[in-house]
């Protein structure tokens, strides 16, 4: 509220007809390719829409180019400004000489310059007999020439006081989290937060910017639909013809994800994944629904996205970036990414954000795709065209390109007739033969802009009246990069899939979700992209069989690898309640068997669950609701989606009389009694294990005596990370299992897995070594990465 007032309040002193204010825009990069395209052209819309309100405007073009071949620039790129079609041409002519002449060019290199700078808007608004009201820079710049000006900015040219300050930014802001936190402290060491404007162009597309006035003004129908129980899944989408060609530089270092998902389809995701707030204008309460929509948001798995890169690229980077002929890139130039939000409103729906370079089309939209329920008797020729509940029901937000060629918004009109603005939307005028996602033009309710605006000149117009939601807060900025960067992390050494681009992909690209994973729809091709110093891939077999330890070991790709264990378990499941009437499993916490439970929970539906008791192999000393929690991680990617009897769940009790692992409070014995009650001999059915890169096991340490022997069935153990405190299984009832699963996945498990397969019985250094269970039923299921590097 206290940005809204101040905004309020500095308009209306602008606007102030016996105190005429100036305000002056600094563009720097102004003879760059983003100011020559677009930011001129959008300066110039502000002008045309502020001319005659009682504003005065100085317009100034910055740069490192020297002042004559910056003004010969400018001066061509002035000369080439354009007006609305509706307006006379002799009125545009008169305010295109206008503009001009309130435009200049000067370098802007040193301090001094910018001191300079400040002194000559002084003494020219002194000359006019002017006040200054505010001063806008926009920085058209490198990311890394941002502090540099920043401070240049702060130290020299700030405007005196009673006028503002913005700064425009534009991305990319940082390559991850940690290099956004730095850079978003770096600023705003020098502004404050309503100071600065980050620019996502596509929160200044017309559809982009009409999704949350179309949801607020169509509640009554969307109240019950816009949600789990409706909609059967929502695809974000940005598809380019083109390739990288001249920017590969940008490119290697940041692709596809950071370019466009990161940014662009993760803001429009949260328009329409976010609560509204009762009041659209008020930037902080929508802020605020962005942060609750973003804090709902799953963490993305390395299994949640498929990645691919153009053919000609690897080829294309060596050329540009003078790489030698046995480099071969892992950029991604494709990515399709499934997301969920672990909310009541969402829960269990699939967002799909898909884009990339050299595809098929260039097209942007939103889908939003509802369940159907509608069963129709009669035959398809009987049904009422458009109009039958038998027809796809569907919302798409049309951003732009694509067979329909411009921005719209479009209902099915077996939905509802939605409600657009009539004064700057109009229904779009009938096409023959043209389809959309399946339907003809003429089965939705299709509204289109009256006077299509560029993304900039929508932009720039909202910096000018301080209309602050239409931009990206150092709040919001941070959420998406705390969503994004486990993903890119795990994802930096992925082999993309090769296509070769246009309409030669054919079915390539295609990819399908199950649960959690996302896949391609056609097998690995055999032609893979080698990584740097890697060994040669086994694709010519899906499943390697071998020996570990003298123990049985089965390789294979994550997602095989994660099927045939869940296969596994279920068979054993099956056996077991056969022959006793229950299953007893053990499963260990951290992020390898997340794919697993996710596996187990979407995709085994003969699973005999009522009749299967879960235990914990080891817990950190956390409450159970902690998101570190191993049984939170158990609740939340398999417990919510199967049918488990809520007494035969067994959480480890490390939270008692509102203590986290007191000895005194004998947490360890109760879990241990609680096992020889329940569990026959204590033996378990099913154990799975992990091994962590120093050998450990369940929370049994390497240096540690506590829990590798003796007669102590459950412990409390040290870990050298944090949070330290564990409870574990020991090892001697880890050992009367019937059955041990070791799971071991990913390249930083190569060099452990290398070193145990060498060494003898040595728990106490290598707890891992010491799981030799009674039964000799051990199996290591391994990944490619873990097992051959």
């Amino acid at each position: 509220m206290l940005m809204a007032a101040v905004c309020v309040a500095l308009l209306s002193g602008l606007q102030a007809q016996d105190l005429p204010g100036q305000v002056s825009i600094i563009l720097l990069g102004a003879t760059g390719d983003l100011a020559r395209k677009y930011l001129w052209q959008g300066l110039f819309h502000l002008y045309l829409e502020e001319v005659g309100k009682g504003h005065h405007f100085r317009f100034h073009g910055t740069a490192l180019t020297s002042t004559e071949q910056g003004q010969e620039v400018i001066a061509k790129v002035l000369e080439s400004l354009s007006c609305p079609g509706d307006m006379a041409p002799g009125h545009c002519a008169e305010l295109k000489a206008q503009f001009q002449q309130l435009s200049e060019y000067r370098r802007l290199k040193t301090p001094e310059d910018y001191l300079a700078l400040s002194k000559d808007i002084k003494a020219q608004v002194e000359h006019e007999g002017l006040r200054e009201t505010g001063r806008i820079f926009y920085l058209s710049v490198p990311p890394f020439a941002y502090v540099d000006i920043a401070r240049n900015i702060n130290s020299s040219c700030r405007p005196g006081p009673g006028a503002w300050l913005r700064v425009v930014l534009e991305k990319p802001f940082g390559h991850d989290l940690h290099s956004a936190q730095q850079l978003a402290a770096e600023l705003g060491s020098f502004f404050q937060e309503e100071e600065m404007y980050r620019v996502d162009h596509y929160l200044g597309k017309q559809v982009v910017a009409q999704i949350l006035p179309f949801r607020d003004q169509n509640r009554a129908a969307l109240d019950g639909l816009w949600n789990r129980h409706h909609v059967e899944r929502v695809e974000v989408v940005m598809k380019e013809t083109l390739d990288v060609q001249g920017r590969t530089s940008f490119y290697e270092e940041y692709g596809v994800i950071r370019d466009v998902l990161q940014n662009h389809l993760t803001e429009v995701l949260m328009l329409v994944a976010m609560e509204l707030p009762v009041n659209l204008s008020s930037p902080e309460a929508v802020l605020q629904h962005k942060l609750q929509a973003f804090a709902a948001l799953r963490g993305l798995q390395r299994h949640s996205a498929v990645l691919g890169q153009y053919q000609a690229y690897s080829g294309q980077v060596r050329g540009e970036l003078q790489k030698p002929d046995s480099f071969h890139s892992l950029t991604p130039t494709f990515a399709g990414i499934l997301i969920h939000i672990d909310n009541l409103r969402w829960e269990g729906v699939p967002f799909i954000l898909m884009s990339g370079k050299v595809l098929d089309e260039r097209v942007s939209y939103v889908r939003i795709l509802f369940k159907n329920q509608a069963f129709c008797v009669q035959s398809e020729k009987h049904w009422v065209a458009a109009q039958s509940r038998c027809l796809p029901r569907q919302i798409i937000f049309y951003i732009g390109h694509g067979q329909l060629g411009s921005p719209a918004v479009l209902v099915s009109r077996n939905l509802f007739r939605p409600a657009l603005p009539s004064a700057s939307w109009k229904e779009v005028e009938g096409r023959p033969g043209l389809r959309l996602f399946g339907l003809p033009l003429s089965d939705y309710y299709a509204y289109s802009p009256v006077r299509e605006q560029d993304a900039y000149s929508l932009l720039i117009s909202h910096i000018f009246h301080c209309r602050k939601d239409s931009f990206v807060t150092t709040e919001n900025l941070l959420a998406s990069w705390v969503f994004w960067t486990p993903l890119l992390d795990s994802l930096a050494h992925e082999v993309p899939r090769l296509y070769p681009g246009g309409a030669e992909n054919g079915q390539l690209l295609d990819f399908a979700f199950s649960g959690g994973h996302l896949s391609f729809s056609q097998p690995r091709p055999e032609q893979l992209v080698p990584g740097p110093d890697s060994a040669p891939l086994p694709s010519d077999f899906q499943v390697l069989r071998a020996k570990y330890r003298e123990s049985p070991l089965i390789s294979a790709w994550p997602e095989e690898l994660i099927a045939r264990l869940a296969g596994d378990i279920e068979a054993a499941a099956v056996r077991a309640v056969r022959r006793f009437g229950e299953f007893h499993l053990a499963l260990s916490g951290g992020s390898s068997p997340v794919a697993l439970f996710q596996q187990l929970a979407t995709g085994h539906y003969s699973f005999p669950w009522a009749h299967t008791h879960l235990w914990l192999v080891d817990e950190r000393c956390v409450p159970l609701w902690d998101p570190e929690s191993n049984f939170q991680g158990l609740q939340t990617h398999l417990l919510q989606h199967v049918r488990v009897p809520h007494y035969n769940v067994h959480p480890m009790p490390v939270h008692r009389r509102q203590r986290l692992c007191a000895e005194e409070d004998q947490g360890t014995q109760a879990y241990a009694e609680e096992i020889s009650a329940l569990v026959t001999n204590s033996s378990f059915d099913l154990v799975l294990l992990g091994m962590g890169t120093d050998g450990h096991t369940a929370s049994l340490f390497p240096q540690s005596p506590a829990g590798l022997d003796g007669e102590q069935l459950v412990v409390l153990t040290t870990s050298p990370s944090s949070p330290h405190r564990r409870m574990s299984l020991s090892l001697p009832l880890i050992n009367r299992a019937r059955k041990v699963a070791v799971l071991v996945m990913g390249r930083m498990k190569r060099e452990i897995a290398m070193l145990v397969s060498r060494v003898g019985h040595e728990p106490k250094k290598w707890p891992i070594s010491g799981v030799l269970p009674d039964s000799g039923q051990l199996v290591w299921y391994m990944d490619y990465d873990a097992f051959l590097g």
